[in-house]
């Protein structure tokens, strides 16, 4: 029993962080009709990098030259992915919107594979994912569409950049990265958002948006991480569609037909079975 509990317990922690993910981009489409995506984009990265930085500190130790290169293309990717994410959830459900965004990091764990098994998450994916599409009279919006395949795109170089940055730079890479994301994205929302933004309730709810989407959901993951197998970790990370798709029924009242829960349970199959069924890896020493 000794040995089971940590794990147990960092499997309770991210269930918690991607709850929180899930239920802070709920709170975040609240704020669309007053602020827009991109201004809720604005609030969410100022008051993120803002709560990372005092929390990392990542002046104690600035990035080499070396370093800065990886640092800035993740920290665009950062800023392009989340804006993306954010205008696909204007016309999206949640849970369609992160189905599809979680094609990306599939994407990823598929084409490192050369199994023959690999080819069968691959389709069960794809067959997944044309059931989210507008297509055979299914009533989602197109464009809705294309930035949730944008936001992919952009979550499996998150992935690639964000490997290279950490390897180059450290644990305050997200701290840096949010910082460059910020400095990219948040103008284009302060514009879009004016005078709005700065009304309390308004300001309030963007705080929160940034301590369920980042802080919470950062501070969680990495501890989760250092106590379990990645293959685990990959698996239950699989979960996150269905939690946005409660989420957004709970907090905003979407409701899904059984079309759209089948393919959202199709490629978190897919993404469960990718992971599953590649290499083993040993779980890393817990943290004291």
């Amino acid at each position: 029993m000794p040995t089971r509990a940590p794990a147990v317990v960092a499997v309770l922690l991210l269930l918690v962080a991607m709850t929180s993910v899930q239920f802070g981009a709920s709170f975040a489409k609240t704020l669309f009709p007053v602020a827009g995506p991109a201004g809720t984009v604005a609030l969410r990265l100022t008051f993120s990098t803002v709560i990372l930085w005092a929390v990392m500190r990542p002046w104690r130790r600035w990035p080499d030259r070396a370093a800065w290169r990886p640092l800035a293309i993740y920290g665009v990717v950062l800023g392009v992915m989340i804006l993306c994410f954010y205008n696909a959830l204007k016309t999206l459900p949640l849970g369609i919107a992160v189905a599809i965004e979680f094609t990306g990091p599939l994407a990823v764990a598929l084409l490192a594979s050369r199994r023959a098994l690999d080819f069968v998450w691959i389709a069960l994916a794809a067959v997944g994912l044309l059931g989210l599409l507008p297509i055979a009279g299914a009533r989602i919006d197109l464009v809705g569409v294309a930035f949730a395949l944008a936001a992919a795109v952009c979550w499996a170089l998150y992935i690639w950049f964000g490997k290279q940055a950490a390897t180059a730079y450290g644990p305050a890479t997200v701290a840096v990265g949010s910082l460059l994301a910020t400095v990219l994205v948040a103008p284009i929302g302060f514009v879009q958002g004016g005078a709005v933004l700065l009304m309390p309730h308004v300001l309030l709810t963007g705080l929160a948006v940034a301590v369920l989407s980042s802080a919470i959901p950062y501070g969680l993951e990495i501890v989760a991480l250092t106590r379990l197998p990645t293959k685990t970790f990959g698996t239950l990370m699989s979960l996150e569609p269905a939690l946005g798709a409660l989420a957004g029924l709970a907090i905003l009242g979407e409701h899904l037909g059984l079309r759209s829960w089948a393919s959202i349970a199709a490629i978190m199959l897919a993404s469960a079975g990718a992971t599953i069924s590649a290499r083993r890896e040993a779980a890393p020493p817990p943290v004291d």
